[in-house]
């Protein structure tokens, strides 16, 4: 008996040192699984040399759809939006820390100075950069998957500088003294602050550039033009929304040759100042998107522009922009055209040919996305009949802009408008004018286009255009429209139960001008879906410029549309009286 029950005892001790063994061998393959996979993620994370394609880890990380189903398949592009420049994060794919993002959050409340008013403003800084503020991401929706009805696809985007425009404007006019509290100075004054307003020196306020791109081998060059060209490159800081196909477009801020080689390239010199935000092409919904992703990554800079992404700047652009900005002593003005060609416009100097300029007044209704709006057309071209400043025009244009920051703050791109292309101009433009911004074709072009016309044809016409993803988002642009010409009362013939009205305040109206008073003083009849021909013989002729400076506020905070009682028709039709 007692042999037995020992030889029971000792294969009962075998059986249970079998499964030890095994139970150990679980919990090191796991240890190992967890380490191997923390490894994988550590390397993702490094900076990527010469920007090579990461596309080989991607495939081992990346969610698939398990069946053939486009919905299921549009979920793999949710990982791939990243700041991927300089060694950043690739913020997407960051889960964080919840004990962390609160204390980032707390260190920005710190940061906002409350004026007189109640309202919260950042601390003027520079040099700034959205790359030291990890903490500073939001969590969104994709709107074209969302608009879609496909699965949610989760971005991060960096916040707004200021989330709540309405808290600065509040539907009135905003305050001189409440627009000197935004914009940056590369030196404080004698209390520490870079907020300065009419007091920093004009060589020392900053400017912040917006470039949206997609698929365009030219972005680095415009960007190595604005550095290169500037007077003082030391106050311009790059922000670029670069949507490319990873392996197949070079990034926007790529140098020609490694840094190591030539570290004195403007891209290499100047990346310190170069923000760009890569986006996985297959999740472009059009320039409104890509540009709203522009206006977050503002940080407070003295003056704003925006520009396209196959742009060439002249010598010394930015002193000549700001004191033709200057030159208006109007602290709500907006000076936007469209570009002229780049063909025969500047020398072997990098300075401008040229002494005419385009402005702003001929746009037309036309048929689109289900709905009827208007739109710019050629725009004339020659010697300003304003000299000494810019001239008064009543429309904005996307592909050049430039004015104070604050313009960013009051009038952020609509987050909810996939697949607009034609349109953004009127939202922008109309928003902007209920707000109190004026607008200005420059008396002289700092940049010019490269078009795709000429010699320049073959090669532009190889870049790719969002609209190849229009399959994707299939519908969502008219809807969108809807919106877009809902806000600026622009289609009272729609039924408002058809468009989003999500956030419509904070990409809405401001509370100085009506949109109504836009249309009738302009023109624009949004019944009929008819303008007033001939606007131009009003605008470029100066005409409007000498009529409405009358009524500039004494302190320089816009013109006073109450006191204009002109309304613009056709001087080639006869009127009924």
């Amino acid at each position: 008996m007692r042999s037995t029950t020992a030889q029971s005892s000792s294969s009962s001790n075998a059986v249970s040192n079998s499964n030890n063994s095994r139970i150990g061998l679980t919990l090191i393959t796991l240890i190992l699984c967890l380490y191997t996979f923390g490894l994988i993620e550590s390397i993702w994370h490094l900076p990527t040399p010469n920007h090579k394609s990461r596309s080989w880890l991607r495939k081992l990380t990346k969610k698939r759809g398990s069946g053939g189903d486009p919905k299921e398949a549009a979920v793999v592009f949710g990982g791939t939006i990243n700041v991927a420049k300089s060694g950043l994060l690739d913020i997407a794919e960051k889960d964080g820390d919840d004990d962390e993002e609160e204390e980032g959050d707390d260190d920005n409340n710190n940061n906002q100075a409350e004026n007189e008013q109640g309202r919260l403003i950042p601390e003027a800084k520079w040099p700034v950069s959205i790359r030291d503020e990890d903490g500073n991401f939001e969590q969104v929706l994709h709107p074209g998957h969302k608009a879609k009805g496909n699965p949610d696809v989760p971005m991060m985007l960096p916040k707004f500088w200021i989330d709540d425009p309405v808290s600065i404007h509040q539907h009135k006019l905003m305050t001189r003294e409440l627009a000197m509290q935004i914009g940056s100075c590369i030196m404080p004054n004698e209390h520490g602050s870079k907020a300065r307003g009419d007091d920093c020196p004009i060589n020392e306020r900053t400017i912040y550039v917006a470039i949206a791109s997609y698929r365009d081998w030219q972005c680095r060059d415009t960007v190595i033009s604005i550095f290169s060209r500037a007077k003082h490159p030391e106050r311009v800081r790059v922000g670029v929304v670069d949507q490319i196909v990873e392996g197949e477009d070079g990034p926007c801020d790529a140098p020609h040759i490694p840094c190591k080689e030539d570290p004195e390239q403007e891209l290499c010199r100047y990346k310190s100042q170069l923000d760009v935000f890569q986006v996985d092409a297959p999740l472009s919904i059009g320039p409104v998107f890509a540009r709203h992703i522009g206006h977050r990554m503002y940080r407070g800079e003295y003056y704003y522009m925006q520009s396209d992404a196959h742009v060439t700047f002249t010598r010394n652009w930015d002193t000549d922009i700001i004191s033709q900005q200057e030159a208006t002593q109007n602290e709500m003005a907006v000076m936007s055209t469209y570009l002229t060609d780049i063909v025969g416009s500047i020398d072997e100097n990098g300075d401008s040919r040229r002494n005419t300029r385009p402005i702003m007044c001929n746009t037309d209704y036309e048929a689109g996305q289900g709905n009827k709006y208007l739109r710019h057309g050629s725009q004339p071209e020659a010697m300003p009949t304003i000299r000494g400043e810019p001239q008064m025009e009543p429309y904005w244009a996307a592909g050049y802009s430039f004015s104070r920051g604050h313009f960013v703050v009051n009038v952020p791109y609509d987050f909810y408008q996939p697949m607009i292309f034609q349109g953004e101009e009127m939202s922008i433009g109309i928003r902007g004018f209920t707000i109190g911004y004026d607008f200005y074709a420059p008396e002289r072009s700092v940049c010019f286009h490269h078009y795709a016309e000429g010699k320049n044809a073959k090669a532009r016409n190889r870049v790719p255009h969002y609209w190849e993803n229009s399959n994707q988002f299939a519908g969502t642009g008219q809807k969108a429209m809807y919106r877009l010409l809902g806000i600026v009362h622009m289609n009272p013939e729609i039924d408002q139960e058809k468009w989003d009205h999500s956030e419509e305040e904070k990409y809405g109206l401001g509370g100085v001008r009506t949109p109504e008073l836009f249309y009738d003083v302009f023109g624009v009849d949004v019944v009929h879906k008819r303008a007033e021909q001939h606007l131009c013989q009003f605008v470029e002729t100066g005409k409007m410029h000498k009529e409405f400076k009358k009524f500039l506020r004494p302190d320089g905070m816009g013109v006073d549309y109450s006191k204009i009682t002109f309304r613009f028709k056709d001087p080639l039709k006869k009127h009924k009286k």
